[in-house]
């Protein structure tokens, strides 16, 4: 049954000087599982908002969107709330509440049920989730994680036929990630919900999904199963797919194109496999030092750095991962003196420049042009280098948007180039990739190789293990507090089994990365 129709629906923002979505046509059947792919700024975001009427961005549109085959403005208000529901990459921009247990309620509270019914329904769903030993908490005090699971779990409640998230993994571990899309695969088998998610990571999304819209410039230009178009998509553009399709591709396998790693594995078995070689690279002095480092928020609260002692040298790229709520973002704003620590010490030598974990707030002008403008002025620096800068990051078709009319992956540039304006000895990035296309994540890695061969140290909190693999030096594990010993990348993303690339878990540690397969393969 069809649940779900858009019959040529465009869109434009307000003072936009071209559409977001143009002539976009596609129709959804009750219970499938769609993916929604696109580079930064493809109308991704556009869409999933306008077939959520309740958060419909503010502009010009035109075209049809008919649910169960009702047009969407003559729904109700109750039918629009419950049928669709809608989880956002911002958790924090979608919780309302102060505690678990009435997040979980608020929604069927907004819709008028009665208290017996919520509290089973609350009862079923937090039981569902494993919400339980958590339920009583506050939701500020929650890990990324379990703000995601939150979000997801508060929207099932109003039991909707149609489920759209945007970017739901992008700020989750690896662990949490397969946590998360595991639920979200039980509730479309087992109770038939329908689902459209978009993703730029298509690693574990395309061997669960039956169906992929692709959008290119506000347009559908793809309608298919996954496997379809792992083998349509044009080989420069390969670096969207699951790794176990990119070797396939670039190594000219034959057969049915491989999604999964489990996949990757069997097309590779039999093949063998060489270790490419990885020569140290020599760093400078010492540029950023921590002492002892210990903190924690409140006297009872997890202790979130214990005698953390490292150092970061000039022109070494340092990854660190972890959990959702191990500390990594705490110990960054440690670093950059954000947050004073119980005890210890942190010296630097030169400018500390901090990229946060939500990038808008380091906007506040009409215009890009405008922010870089401004902070130009503030760190002393001349308004020529906005223009190098902006060429060198890729963003030079953006400097005269509005910050907040941007994707979220052109947001994240943008804020990468604006702290390059102030010409940082050290520069702490913290989840530099949330949002990136595979070509943006490719363009950040160059830029970043480029200032660590001219001494600049840089220190990333990352879950995406694939580009701490391609671009970071040494990578470490934050984990109760602690700070494990840096390792060469190639060692340490061989050594281990879940905070690991997925071209790892195919070749037992051998390779690393699709392209070490590639040029390694006898």
């Amino acid at each position: 049954m069809e649940i779900l129709k858009v019959d040529r629906l465009s869109f434009a923002y307000a003072e936009a000087d071209k559409e977001a979505l143009c002539d976009v046509s596609f129709a959804l059947e009750s219970g499938s599982f769609t993916v929604l792919t696109g580079d930064s700024g493809s109308g991704k975001s556009t869409l999933l908002r306008l077939l959520k009427r309740e958060i419909a961005p503010r502009g010009t549109a035109s075209g049809d969107i008919a649910v169960c085959g009702v047009a969407q403005n003559m729904l109700s208000d109750r039918e629009s709330a419950s049928r669709i529901g809608f989880v956002s990459q911002y958790p924090d921009e979608q919780i309302v509440t102060d505690r678990v247990w009435h997040e979980l309620a608020f929604g069927l509270e907004s819709l008028g049920k009665d208290d017996a019914f919520m509290r089973r329904r609350v009862a079923e769903i937090a039981s569902f989730f494993g919400i339980g030993d958590w339920f009583r908490m506050q939701t500020d005090a929650l890990s990324g994680g379990q703000k995601q699971l939150l979000c997801l779990a508060s929207v099932l409640a109003a039991e909707p036929d149609i489920l759209l998230l945007d970017e739901p993994t992008s700020r989750l571990d690896p662990v949490s990630e397969a946590e998360f899309l595991s639920l979200l695969e039980r509730l479309n088998r087992e109770l038939g919900i329908t689902v459209l998610l978009s993703a730029h990571d298509t690693e574990r999304v395309f061997g669960m999904a039956d169906r992929v819209l692709h959008l290119q410039d506000g347009r559908l230009i793809f309608d298919g199963t996954p496997r379809a178009f792992a083998t349509a998509v044009a080989i420069e553009k390969v670096g969207c797919l699951p790794s176990a399709s990119q070797i396939y591709r670039k190594a000219s396998f034959s057969g049915a194109c491989p999604l999964t790693v489990s996949e990757g594995r069997r097309m590779l078995d039999g093949k063998t496999l060489t270790c490419p070689e990885t020569p140290p690279k020599p760093f400078g002095d010492t540029v950023l030092k921590a002492k002892d480092l210990c903190f924690r928020f409140t006297r009872e609260g997890k202790v979130l750095a214990d005698h953390i002692t490292f150092e970061l040298h000039a022109g070494e790229h340092l990854c660190l991962l972890g959990g959702n709520g191990s500390g990594k973002t705490t110990l960054l704003r440690l670093l950059c003196g954000a947050l004073k620590p119980v005890s210890g010490k942190v010296r630097a030598v030169g400018e500390i420049a901090y990229l946060p974990q939500e990038p808008q707030t380091l906007f506040g002008e009409p215009s890009v042009r405008e922010d870089f403008l401004l902070y130009c002025k503030k760190v002393n620096k001349t308004p020529e280098l906005i223009g190098r800068v902006a060429e060198r990051i890729g963003i030079a078709h953006l400097l005269d948007r509005h910050p907040y009319d941007l994707s979220g992956g052109e947001l994240q540039l943008c804020a990468v180039a604006k702290l390059l304006l102030q010409d940082p000895r050290v520069l702490l990035l913290d989840e530099p990739t949330k949002g990136l296309d595979a070509a943006a994540r490719g363009r950040l890695t160059n830029v970043l190789q480029e200032l660590t061969a001219s001494g600049v140290a840089v220190l990333t909190v990352t879950h995406d293990v694939r580009f701490a693999a391609s671009s970071a030096y040494t990578c470490a594990l934050l984990f109760d507090g602690n700070l494990h010993t840096p390792e060469p990348t190639r060692d340490f993303f061989a050594q281990n089994r879940f905070y690991t690339t997925p071209t790892s878990r195919m070749t037992d540690g051998i390779c690393i990365l699709p392209e070490d397969v590639i040029y390694h393969i006898n």
